[in-house]
């Protein structure tokens, strides 16, 4: 993954936030900073912006970059802008 940042789709960061209210466990699909797909079944606990970077943090602890995700609950990641 690039350490530049990709800001995700307004639209599904709107979905995002709609699962993080209603606390919904999600199925979440992310690429690792090494590349590999990885997989995890957690709450969203918070969507927040660090240095310009967009993040979630996950009821588990996990943190991931946004522009990381593959797709949540099998809802694919639209492409970036």
């Amino acid at each position: 993954m690039s350490n530049t940042y990709q800001p995700i789709n307004c639209d599904y960061y709107d979905r995002l936030e709609a699962w993080a209210t209603m606390r919904t466990i999600c199925l979440i699909r992310f690429k690792s900073e090494d590349g590999q797909v990885q997989e995890v079944s957690s709450r969203i606990a918070d969507l927040f912006v660090l240095e310009k970077v967009e993040y979630m943090r996950l009821e588990n602890g996990v943190v991931l970059r946004l522009d990381a995700l593959i797709d949540v609950n099998n809802i694919p990641l639209p492409n970036h802008c």
